[in-house]
């Protein structure tokens, strides 16, 4: 993996036992879209440019107490797609809901994330507040 330092995807926390929802998109701009979106919403949300620093985050998650309550991926992304991080997620038992973000929403990418365990997958473009519903879902199976 590659070092937290490197990436900068990760803020100090405020506080050890507080939640926030990680966004894993390589767009510049659509990671900014959806970072605001979640923010509009009230979510603290934690910023990674693709699955490697997705990874890294999960991990500093468990290292610091910060409860991830939903991830936000892209499915294609460089160094690792979202896909290959939910597999490793699952291969984890990581108990975090995984919202796939992709522009190729074939069937088949539909079902192989659901059989990996992805919470939900929504194809580009789609509307912010689908978004903000599939969150404020995966939060609420979070915190029940």
């Amino acid at each position: 993996m590659t070092s937290i330092a490197t990436t900068k995807p990760w803020p100090a926390p405020a506080r050890a036992d507080h939640t926030a929802v990680l966004v894993a998109e390589d767009d510049l701009e659509m990671r900014r879209l959806i970072v605001a979106t979640l923010r509009r919403d009230r979510y603290e949300v934690i910023e990674a440019p693709d699955g490697i620093a997705l990874l890294d985050c999960v991990e500093a998650a468990a290292l610091t107490g910060v409860h991830l309550a939903a991830i936000v991926s892209d499915v294609r992304m460089p160094l690792l797609s979202g896909m290959d991080a939910l597999a490793v997620l699952e291969a984890t038992s990581a108990d975090v809901p995984v919202i796939l973000i992709t522009a190729f929403g074939d069937r088949e990418t539909h079902d192989e994330a659901h059989q990996l365990g992805a919470f939900a997958i929504l194809d580009k473009p789609f509307d912010m507040t689908a978004l903000s519903a599939a969150v404020a879902a995966a939060v609420s199976a979070t915190s029940t």
